[in-house]
């Protein structure tokens, strides 16, 4: 089976290929700098980040363009309020989003580009409007006329034909059945930043940024526009109405929307103030990599409710994988090979593919490694395990890992590295033959201190981070 994504703008799961064949032209919706992110946000990041891992496990090159919205209603709001300029507002927001994208092992987009660094592109794309005849000025603003598109809401699936003709909305965001002529530049209001363009002294609508930066990078029609679900109406609708105004291209070929992650029930957001950051978390004592691995097990078109107890289920996941991988590189197995378990782990391996292939259907994924890792352990229990089997199961873990990318232990600045703990464990294994029990004791009581679990088994001494 080929791979193949829900579109959103057909409501199908179709086959996917770039339209080159090579190269995936893709845009995401990146963070609007206001404050710090939450783990809601995240998912959805998390998301890109394992379409991106899969898009390029099955071959392909990517041309990722994340945004960064740095000028908007609640930015300039809160920046006035705070008596700074927007670049001093957003800077620590920005860099602290950054650094928690490397806490999760979120990969870099191949162009991260700031609102605020293409007025210039936005008001080329407005004039383009204005020659079209699709915007009219009111009090100074620039807005876009959605009577003159006649495919507007063909991306939300609603019909909005009764909307009256010139109603207007100013806000960047607004409600969900509400669709109205909106923003495109906006009037400069007292103290509020403010840009001289062809279209008047003002400052950009939020739509029209990403349509300007998309078609500035990545051409008139894209492989791929990603984002949360709630950015199909307005933004997305919007984007598409903008950009094939004025290209009469296509906007995007696939638009792909992650759900939300939930709190009882609740979509987690600011304004209901049932959100994590994740420095909350990690400050209660959970690792990074569990915070991974519960955003990505859930397909990302299902709604993930947050729980601590889920949080410490995903940490027992990767418990698991990592006693496998470790009992698979700490053992010493027979030799030969084992066909059947050779066979077996081929299936696996298939099964993962074909599942990541299937809309990153992730919970099939994650149940075919597992399953295969109760076999393998059952194998080796039994004897039955050979040193032939032992690199095609560690080539299944590589395949998991180059996507989900939660095998490797997060290692603080003040932890033990990891060839100082295989050092001191062959010292208390060195003091235990020359029954030095005392030292051996001692060596067990200072890796504790530092965090390392100790196992004695008859193949060894197995050790992990708490």
């Amino acid at each position: 089976m080929p791979l193949r994504f829900h579109n959103t703008l057909t409501q199908q799961v179709e086959p996917f290929q770039p339209a080159d064949g090579k190269t995936v032209r893709m845009y995401t919706c990146g963070p609007t700098v206001y404050d710090f992110a939450h783990i809601g946000n995240f998912r959805t990041f998390i998301f890109y980040d394992l379409l991106r891992r899969w898009l390029r496990a099955r071959g392909f090159a990517l041309n990722h363009v994340m945004n960064i919205t740095d000028v908007d209603d609640k930015i300039i709001r809160n920046a006035m309020a705070a008596n700074q300029t927007l670049e001093q507002y957003t800077a620590p927001f920005t860099e602290a989003f950054f650094e928690d994208m490397r806490t999760l092992r979120v990969e870099t987009a191949e162009r991260v580009v700031k609102a605020t660094e293409h007025i210039p592109q936005m008001v080329e794309l407005i004039r383009c409007l204005g020659e079209r005849g699709f915007t009219y000025q009111s009090d100074g603003s620039v807005y876009f006329r959605i009577a003159k598109f006649p495919g507007y809401g063909k991306l939300s699936h609603r019909d909005f034909g009764g909307e009256r003709s010139g109603a207007r909305v100013d806000g960047d965001t607004y409600e969900k059945d509400d669709a109205r002529d909106f923003a495109l530049w906006k009037a400069p209001k007292a103290g509020e930043p403010a840009w001289d363009s062809a279209v008047g002294r003002g400052r950009p609508g939020w739509h029209i940024e990403c349509s300007a930066m998309a078609i500035e990078y990545l051409g008139h029609t894209l492989d791929i526009h990603a984002g949360g679900v709630d950015l199909v109406f307005p933004h997305h609708e919007n984007e598409i109405a903008q950009s094939e105004a004025c290209t009469s291209h296509p906007f995007a070929r696939f638009w792909i929307h992650s759900e939300f992650l939930l709190v009882d029930g609740q979509k987690m957001s600011k304004s209901l103030g049932n959100f994590h950051t994740l420095r909350d978390i990690l400050g209660r004592g959970y690792a990074p990599e569990s915070v991974r691995y519960l955003l990505a097990s859930v397909p990302y078109r299902k709604g993930l409710n947050f729980t601590f107890d889920g949080l410490k289920s995903a940490n027992t996941a990767i418990e698991r994988l990592r006693n496998f991988q470790f009992r698979l590189t700490g053992t010493h197995f027979p030799e030969g090979v084992d066909p059947q378990l050779l066979e077996r782990t081929e299936a696996a391996g298939r099964q993962f593919s074909e599942a990541m292939d299937d809309d990153l259907n992730t919970a099939e994924a994650l149940a075919a490694v597992f399953e295969f890792i109760r076999d393998a352990n059952t194998a080796m229990d039994g004897g039955a395990f050979r040193r032939g089997n032992v690199e095609p199961a560690k080539r299944l873990l590589e395949h998991f890992d180059a996507v989900f990318e939660v095998l490797q232990t997060t290692v603080a600045d003040t932890a033990l590295p990891d060839a100082d703990v295989a050092q001191l464990v062959a010292e208390r294994t060195q003091a235990k033959k020359s029954r030095d029990f005392a030292r051996a004791d001692r060596i067990r009581e200072e890796l504790t201190l530092a965090g390392i679990l100790l196992e004695d088994t008859k193949e060894g001494v197995r050790w992990k981070r708490k």
